[in-house]
């Protein structure tokens, strides 16, 4: 398995565990009080958050990307549903060298 294909695993993980945390485990601790929604869901997203971003180094390197692009995908990881777009994006370039 290849830093790329890796990468986009991580960066779908990091998407569903940040749309999880933002419309489900937040309403959960303010509308229900369950605040070990949050802990535990913020502990998962924060890990793989900084795996995203150790990956995003590492494939940085490995594709010689340009910085504009880490610095794109890297501001992906802090909206909700742009880990998604990153990833269809990745796949894409891996076909056709798009962006």
């Amino acid at each position: 398995m290849n830093t790329l294909s890796i990468f986009r695993k991580v960066a779908v993980a990091e998407g569903l565990s940040y749309v999880f945390l933002v419309f489900i485990a937040m309403p959960l601790k303010y509308w229900a009080d369950l605040p070990l929604a949050v802990k535990y869901t913020g502990w998962a997203h924060g890990v793989l958050f900084m795996l995203y971003m150790v990956i995003l180094i590492m494939a940085w390197q490995e594709y010689k990307w340009n910085f504009k692009k880490v610095v794109l995908i890297g501001f992906a990881s802090l909206l909700p549903f742009a880990p998604f777009w990153v990833d269809k994006k990745l796949k894409e370039d891996n076909l056709n060298k798009s962006w």
